[in-house]
């Protein structure tokens, strides 16, 4: 069975979309359609509903998406191992995601690391929010993702890696700088924030509601995009924001920032792996994985 005409096919299944399933195989929408009727053809059988304004498995879809997956797992595999080379070193490609926190910060150094160890792996890094992250893990674009909140997704599946610190980061002469002040104090200033669907934005809502409160009875002043963008507008001496204290040791150090810390709040997180549920690791990706592990 062609494995070019059962990849356009699951992505058809996975995205709902000729289009979009088109868009992450870097080809046009009439060949994704060619594709999946030369497939329907030779089944014959319809695979798709067409009918609705999503495109719909039918249930010989069904089933044989969940056999396709299988198929195209093992070609991936198979060519994996067939470019790993005679002494069994590790080979092919590791597409890993990662939201600000961590991408920013540790995980760039883990890879880095990793690759310098194994050179055969070619190696690639996307930044963008969480949910982003979680996507398109899901959606099986990225192999790995590290996200600093998991988010609910049935396509994938999480795994805790490290703990994250979260702290509230101040300019060095705030009055703040060093001390602990209560949530009445904090509403006093001006409050900086990320935007919806950063890591470090929702483990301070759950804290916020586990102390009682909201975020928007802070009343926050300026939501400013992710961690860079926070961390700029504290420097530069427009307010005060909760960040990962990783993304911020080396300002820290230069004593550009400070810290305080929130009466009743104990923010950190979890850092954790993303997988696509149900997909089968590469021996890359299960390398990197063992590898940071024993870094972490």
């Amino acid at each position: 069975m062609d494995t070019r005409q059962l990849g356009a096919f699951c992505a058809v299944v996975e995205l709902k979309s000729f289009s979009q399933a088109a868009e992450r195989l870097g080809v046009t929408q009439p060949a994704v359609s060619l594709q999946v009727r030369s497939l329907e053809k030779r089944l014959g059988r319809k695979l798709l509903d067409r009918s609705g304004r999503r495109v719909e498995p039918t249930e010989a879809g069904l089933a044989l998406y969940r056999g396709a997956q299988r198929m195209l797992q093992f070609e991936e595999q198979l060519v994996e191992e067939l470019n790993e080379g005679e002494a069994g070193e590790l080979g092919g490609t590791l597409a890993v995601g990662a939201s600000t926190g961590p991408g920013s910060t540790v995980v760039p150094v883990l890879l880095c690391e990793f690759q310098r160890e194994n050179p055969g792996v070619a190696v690639s890094l996307s930044i963008s929010d969480t949910q982003s992250v979680v996507e398109r893990v899901g959606e099986r674009e990225l192999e790995l993702g590290v996200v600093g909140a998991a988010r609910r997704h049935r396509g994938v599946v999480f795994e805790p890696l490290f703990r994250d610190e979260v702290v509230l980061a101040i300019p060095p002469d705030h009055r703040f700088a060093g001390r602990t002040v209560t949530l009445d104090q904090l509403r006093e200033e001006p409050l900086i924030v990320m935007q919806e669907g950063a890591g470090v934005r929702q483990v301070i809502e759950d804290e916020l509601r586990s102390a009682g409160t909201r975020l928007k009875e802070l009343e926050p002043r300026l939501e400013l995009g992710l961690q860079e963008s926070v961390k700029a507008a504290v420097v530069a001496g427009f307010g005060v924001t909760f960040i990962s204290r990783a993304a911020i040791e080396a300002d820290l150090a230069a004593g550009t920032l400070a810290t305080a810390r929130v009466k009743g709040l104990n923010p950190a997180r979890e850092i954790s792996l993303v997988r696509s549920a149900g997909r089968s690791p590469t021996r890359a990706a299960e390398g990197f994985v063992a590898f940071a592990r024993v870094r972490l």
